[in-house]
């Protein structure tokens, strides 16, 4: 990564009580012996969503392109972007390779953008396995799903009211 940017560590986590329920996410972001903690949540939303949204409010939240290794102990996240699945996803136009559609593409395409913005590194860490910082973010996830009065993830109920349901499946009466 480029020396001459910022250079910051950044832990994630996201989960939703129930899946779907009220979710939330935790942040810890180090740099040069500063901490900032971030933390928040929605009362309908899934768990895939809480640890995208993890990221992209970690990355949003920098002010000047930085160099970021941001660890998470999400596998649909760190190998969405890894493994280019997010990227082809994009230049399919939403869809896997079976032509669904794929879900979370506001917030895969937010995460993509901000990408381009930053040098991200994506890190895969093993949740409640010890780790200070991941467990440290999983508290503050769960503090956050908790809260009253969470707001509505938007583009959850979006996705949800364009999904098909039962009765619109062929053959189905």
């Amino acid at each position: 990564m480029k020396s001459d940017r910022p250079k910051w560590a950044i832990y994630t986590d996201g989960g939703s009580i129930g899946n779907p329920g009220p979710g939330g996410y935790g942040i810890v972001m180090l740099s040069n012996g500063v901490r900032r903690e971030l933390s928040g949540g929605y009362r309908l939303t899934t768990n895939n969503r809480m640890e995208l949204m993890a990221a992209i409010k970690a990355l949003s939240t920098l002010k000047e392109p930085s160099s970021v290794v941001l660890y998470s102990d999400s596998r649909y996240l760190v190998d969405g972007m890894n493994k280019g699945w997010a990227s082809a996803w994009r230049a399919n136009r939403w869809r896997r390779k079976g032509r669904q559609k794929a879900l979370n593409a506001d917030l895969w395409k937010m995460l993509l953008d901000l990408c381009e913005r930053h040098q991200v590194k994506f890190v895969w860490v093993e949740g409640h396995a010890g780790n200070r910082e991941n467990e440290r973010c999983d508290r503050l996830t769960q503090q956050a799903a908790a809260r009253k009065n969470l707001p509505p993830d938007r583009g959850y109920e979006k996705q949800q009211a364009q999904a098909p349901t039962l009765f619109d499946q062929p053959g189905v009466e």
